[in-house]
């Protein structure tokens, strides 16, 4: 009895080696006859493999990319990005099942040393390996060729804005306001003048107090104050309005001064448009009518604007967030920050805000130094 080993070359969806073993009974002859055969049938399927050795990267990022995942907007659009530079480096051209850590490793070594920065290229790597999880679970690849290898690290303390750089920040909002008075009444210029100084001081005093993404507040409408809480049902996802980040709609109760300025804003805005006039739904509009919603880009670089002449040009919507995250955490209030940020659970908040948690152990180090005490 014999044992006749025969490579089949590599599988042409995985890549992996394919052997097969085949018992022959009979003499040494025979044996070596059934192996010339059968080598002979291997080397067919050797060379009609050799046309296809295997998926590429590039290929298979295009196929995860345009699957059904349920992703938002945004999502997609940085996805595609990510996939179109992918499939161009070189990295691309490899076998899907033959980018191993090492080999992912040496392409981040090259990265970085095109000078591309550190979020870009963890951003490269996540995508990496999500696509080709996906690749495994949907039975494209038979192993996970990233499998045991260390994701990304955590990001950085998340910068918050200092309350003192807030407080001016609003109070130049306010002061271009009392400017634009006076203007509102000589034409379409001062009244438009008028209309975008009281929209940024709104969207400050607002992103300053609920910690609002800058998504949900671009898709913010005026019926979403009753009173003093805030419904945020919506948010803008790549300039498209859809659910909020979490799918998940959320009430926070506004502080008095925001309720009122919101209140107050829109009732000037409703009688300038005149009492026959459409007007509405969307809150921040370059329309006096606010038909129109104003993009989320648009918002942006409008605070931006107001930050730079400030004197604060590196603070961002974003960073406002971050202030009303740290500012609650810090005062032990877990659950106020997770309802006002709009995190899925608190989990989340205790991940990205830890480091501004209160130090609560003193009774214990008092019961400890009772305890050794002479």
């Amino acid at each position: 009895m014999w044992e006749v080993r025969v490579a089949l070359g590599p599988d042409p969806v995985s890549g992996r080696a394919r052997v097969r073993s085949v018992t022959v009974h009979g003499d040494r002859e025979t044996a070596q006859a059934a192996r010339e055969r059968w080598a002979a049938s291997a080397e067919l399927l050797r060379s009609a493999g050799r046309a296809r050795p295997g998926i590429t990267l590039a290929c298979l990022l295009r196929e995860w990319l345009v699957a059904d995942h349920g992703w938002r907007p945004s999502t997609v659009a940085g996805y595609r990005s990510l996939v179109g530079f992918l499939a161009r480096d070189r990295i691309g051209s490899r076998r899907a099942i033959d980018v191993s850590p090492a080999v992912l490793a040496a392409a981040i070594t090259a990265w970085r040393a095109d000078g591309w920065t550190d979020p870009t290229v963890w951003a490269r790597v996540r995508a990496l390996r999500s696509a080709l999880g996906w690749a495994h679970v949907e039975r494209i690849l038979d192993r996970h060729p990233l499998e045991g290898m260390r994701g990304p690290p955590q990001p950085g303390v998340r910068l918050h804005a200092p309350v003192e750089q807030v407080r001016a920040i609003l109070d130049h909002a306010q002061q271009q306001v009392t400017a634009a008075v006076p203007a509102s009444g000589a034409g379409l210029p001062g009244a438009l003048r008028l209309h975008h100084a009281e929209q940024v001081l709104l969207l400050t005093r607002l992103a300053a107090d609920s910690g609002a993404r800058r998504g949900e507040l671009a898709a913010l409408q005026l019926g979403d104050l009753d009173g003093d809480v805030l419904t945020i049902a919506r948010a803008t996802s790549n300039e498209v309005v859809g659910p909020t980040k979490t799918g998940r709609i959320r009430r926070l109760t506004l502080g008095p001064t925001t309720a009122a300025l919101w209140r107050h804003t829109v009732t000037q805005w409703r009688q300038r448009a005149g009492e026959d006039q459409r007007f509405g739904p969307w809150l921040f509009s370059r329309r006096a009518d606010h038909t129109t919603r104003l993009s989320t880009s648009c918002l942006a670089r409008w605070f931006a604007e107001l930050c730079t002449e400030t004197g604060h040009p590196d603070v961002t919507l974003h960073r406002l967030r971050h202030t009303v995250a740290t500012t609650l955490v810090s005062r032990g209030d877990i659950l106020q920050a997770q309802n006002r940020l709009g995190h899925r659970d608190a989990a989340t908040t205790l991940r990205i805000y830890s480091h501004v948690l209160p130090l609560t152990d003193h009774a214990a180090a008092a019961a400890m130094e009772e305890l050794y005490r002479p």
